[in-house]
């Protein structure tokens, strides 16, 4: 691709999604049974009129669960929200370089906006190096698994073929006997795994302790907002001497990396969902703050489609490359909204409703 400053914006198109999900995925407590974004794809002319596209998705973690309730704890926005900001930007961006997207980026009010526009600049100049100092880390998988999988759908996640060091497993949902059973389950099939145990918030500190107390503590890597009151977490490490993770945590405003790592002992690592916390270089600065203090940071998703997945596994190559990411949600998709064929990238236009076009007329689809 040629450098930025000879490119300029000519077209952009909006479009959302709508994909069905079997089996439903947990978000927290909940369940959805369908995942619904937006896509943002800009055309991108040289000097020579030579034209190229690049695309992201901008997919905030909201919406409605399978018992018509809305969902709680993560994205603050609507997709409504995005659609409206990004329909707005679409014009503005006509004939201006792509860094007007990192402008547009660093004013958003939006954290999905603030990096999807952040991330289609990285792309578009190769500013997001596959930078793998251990590449056994990021060619590895860690599944998500959680009681009410059936047994076929949970030996298909632990037996699959690649390389499997870590499993997360979904836990403070049923009730604690069923969960450590399943956990014993788990080590019975992959017993070379550790647990990345994920309550989101969901025990009491008491709770919290008793559950962590029936498990081999040489196998848990850590256990993410363990207790229902945050407070209570250092308690969690003091008694038992486990680390936690922070995940909700992260996205109050007033969040300060330093700050809760110093008034906070215990934190062992930092979950981070991209899609739910803004831009890349605040990302970046996050990520760099935990490194000097010691804590590890896990990218995560946010339950994108393939379009997001593969993104997100760019982004964690190059921000936390010795780490492996938790991206085991594509499975319960049923549509994917790239067709990848041996010569070309596509969208699937069958599974996008186009909702805004700016710029020239454009009915090209092929990858960067």
């Amino acid at each position: 691709m040629q450098p930025v400053d000879e490119l300029t914006i000519s077209a952009v198109s909006l479009y959302r999604y709508h994909i069905s999900l079997n089996p439903t995925l947990p978000v927290a407590k909940q369940r959805i049974d369908h995942r619904k974004g937006a896509l943002i794809v800009v055309t991108l002319t040289d000097e020579q009129q030579h034209k190229q596209q690049a695309w992201v998705e901008i997919s905030p973690l909201s919406g409605i669960d399978t018992e018509g309730l809305p969902i709680e704890g993560f994205s603050q926005e609507s997709l409504d929200d995005v659609i409206a900001s990004l329909s707005h930007s679409a014009a503005l961006l006509i004939n201006k370089s792509p860094n007007e997207l990192t402008a547009l980026a660093a004013t958003s009010p939006l954290p999905s906006v603030a990096f999807g526009l952040s991330l289609l600049h990285a792309k578009i100049t190769h500013h997001l190096p596959c930078r793998i100092d251990n590449p056994h880390n990021q060619s590895a998988t860690v599944p998500l698994v959680y009681v009410g999988m059936s047994e076929q759908q949970l030996q298909a996640k632990l037996l699959q073929n690649g390389t499997i060091n870590s499993v997360k497993v979904k836990v403070a949902q049923t009730t604690m006997e069923q969960e450590i059973a399943f956990i014993y389950r788990v080590f019975e099939l992959a017993p070379q795994v550790s647990l990345r145990l994920d309550a989101n918030r969901g025990f009491s500190l008491e709770q919290a302790i008793d559950f962590l107390a029936c498990l081999p503590k040489d196998k848990i890597e850590y256990i993410e907002e363990p207790c229902i009151n945050p407070a209570d977490n250092p308690e969690v490490y003091l008694q038992l001497g486990l680390r936690y993770a922070l995940d909700e945590s992260l996205n109050s405003p007033a969040f300060d990396v330093v700050n809760a790592i110093k008034q906070q002992p215990g934190i062992g690592a930092l979950i981070i969902k991209p899609m739910l916390l803004g831009s890349l270089a605040g990302l970046q600065r996050m990520i760099e703050s935990a490194h000097s203090n010691g804590v590890r940071c896990i990218l995560s998703s946010s339950l994108e489609s393939d379009i997001g997945i593969n993104d997100l596994r760019l982004v964690s190559q190059a921000l936390t490359p010795n780490e492996t990411p938790g991206l085991d949600t594509l499975s319960a998709f049923r549509q994917t909204l790239q067709l990848t064929t041996p010569t070309s990238t596509q969208l699937n236009q069958r599974a996008l409703s186009l909702i805004i076009h700016a710029g020239e007329e454009n009915k090209a689809t092929n990858s960067l």
